[in-house]
């Protein structure tokens, strides 16, 4: 039986071993079992990003926006404020996130799909000595823009802030360079580029900041980094956590150390280079120019006479899952995600059935005017 083919960027297709690591057994998540697989995935971690030396994971059962809301909710210090970058809906969820907290915040908004202005973060720096971190989402998946990490991390370390990523689109798939960029929390999850299943996500947290985080009064129970690191450092889980998603990351990180971030990531560039070389043969246009787009999505115009549940619907027929425009890209664009365990034969099926799928163009239509 053929497979579903997921371009939605996560949850991703999973290996056949993935797949079967949650067929370990039942296990109880306070016998040494469990402390020893979730051990053993916060190794992994730190193997994989070589970051074994600087950086201390954190688990957390939920999706990618459970870790990234642990990390904004604990990572500013009463009486100080976070600087957040928005330029898509992920921004705007971190911004959304501070708010919940009770996090005063300045939001540095740009449009959607347009890199942030270096000059206005750094002047936002220099007029307000309260701003204790900067934030911002590497990957944007609302547009597929890849944000400039080491620039905008290299004016954060400048001016002496705190430095927090959601990494949850990009880790694995795009580089990500810890200490180039000064990162000093970065957020991830299981479902996406590391090829893991949903139901776990975590943070990495620069370890000669724990200090001032343990500081920080605790504004949520379940989501505190501090109170969940300390656990965690004991061999012990503060609450249930999701077994079986564990032992899927536990078999996808093997493959990722196996395969290397270096080499997922070129694999990620590389299927995203034979995609949008198919989309340019049939005409499509891309939101972003080139030299913004991350590696791991491409968000394209919707062409003329096309209706995106029309297209999903066809597509879906035919074994591929896309992915639809988001707020006022909605009924204008739509979204092709190339991570996960997916063959470049099938990209290539993908591609075939999108051509034949979309309304008839004009012979010229893949020349601009």
């Amino acid at each position: 039986m053929k497979r579903m083919v997921l371009l939605n960027p996560g949850p991703v297709n999973v290996s056949d071993k993935v797949a079967r690591a949650q067929l370990r057994g039942d296990l109880c998540h306070r016998e040494e079992e469990f402390a020893r697989l979730a051990s053993g995935i916060r190794r992994k971690l730190k193997r994989a990003f070589a970051i074994e030396d600087s950086f201390s994971p954190v688990l957390i059962s939920g999706s990618g926006t459970a870790a990234l809301e642990m990390a904004v909710g604990s990572f500013v210090s009463p009486e100080k404020s976070l600087l957040v970058i928005s330029n898509g809906v992920y921004g705007e969820r971190i911004a959304r996130i501070a708010e919940v907290h009770g996090i005063p915040r300045t939001v540095l908004e740009t449009p959607w799909g347009t890199p942030p202005d270096l000059d206005a973060i750094e002047r936002a720096l220099e007029a307000d000595p309260r701003i204790e971190a900067v934030a911002m989402v590497h990957h944007e998946t609302t547009t597929g823009l890849l944000n400039p990490l080491n620039e905008v991390g290299a004016l954060a370390r400048r001016a002496g802030k705190k430095f927090l990523v959601d990494a949850i689109s990009s880790l694995a798939g795009d580089t990500f360079d810890f200490d180039a960029a000064g990162v000093d929390l970065a957020v991830g999850t299981a479902n996406k580029c590391v090829q893991g299943l949903p139901g776990v996500s975590f943070a990495l947290v620069r370890k000669d900041d724990l200090p001032r985080l343990e500081a920080i009064p605790a504004r949520s129970l379940y989501l505190n980094l501090a109170a969940q690191h300390r656990a965690q450092e004991a061999g012990q889980t503060l609450f249930t956590p999701a077994v079986q998603a564990h032992y899927a990351l536990d078999a996808a990180l093997d493959e990722l150390i196996e395969e290397t971030v270096a080499g997922r990531v070129e694999r990620t560039r590389r299927a995203a280079r034979l995609l949008r070389e198919g989309f340019a043969a049939m005409g499509l246009h891309p939101l972003l120019p080139e030299k913004w787009q991350s590696n791991v999505l491409t968000a394209l115009q919707l062409p003329e006479g096309a209706a995106y549940a029309d297209l999903h619907d066809r597509l879906k027929a035919r074994g591929f899952v896309i992915y639809a425009g988001q707020g006022n890209l909605e009924s204008r664009a739509f979204r092709v995600a190339n991570i996960g365990d997916i063959r470049q034969d099938e990209f290539k099926e993908f591609l075939a059935a999108l051509e034949e799928t979309l309304p008839s163009r004009p012979a010229n239509a893949g020349s601009r005017p």
